[in-house]
């Protein structure tokens, strides 16, 4: 019961732990805004309008997903990509159904 405790291995150093708050923080934010261009495309009057805020939407979720990649140095390029164009898809079956 005296001793002193044992040291924890080596969890993140500080500038890891920025790096995921800071490309968690970028990506939930950018992905508000491309859910609130799908929204928007949800109750759009116009066609065309419907169909470009979708567009805008899985662009925007795109850029997200390469952000995040991005500030972690990673390659933007990977298969992580596909989920980028989520929103604009689940804002196109919500306006089309």
């Amino acid at each position: 019961m005296d001793q002193p405790p044992t040291p924890s291995p080596a969890g993140m150093s500080l500038t890891q732990v920025q790096q995921w708050v800071l490309s968690v923080l970028a990506f939930t934010v950018i992905e508000h805004f491309a859910a609130g261009l799908a929204v928007a495309g949800v109750f759009a009057d116009d066609q065309d309008a419907r169909v470009g805020l979708n567009v805008l939407a899985g662009v925007t979720g795109v850029m997200a997903v390469a952000a995040f990649r991005a500030l972690h140095a990673k390659s933007m390029l990977s298969a992580w990509l596909l989920l980028g164009p989520l929103p604009g898809l689940v804002g196109a079956y919500f306006t089309f159904r």
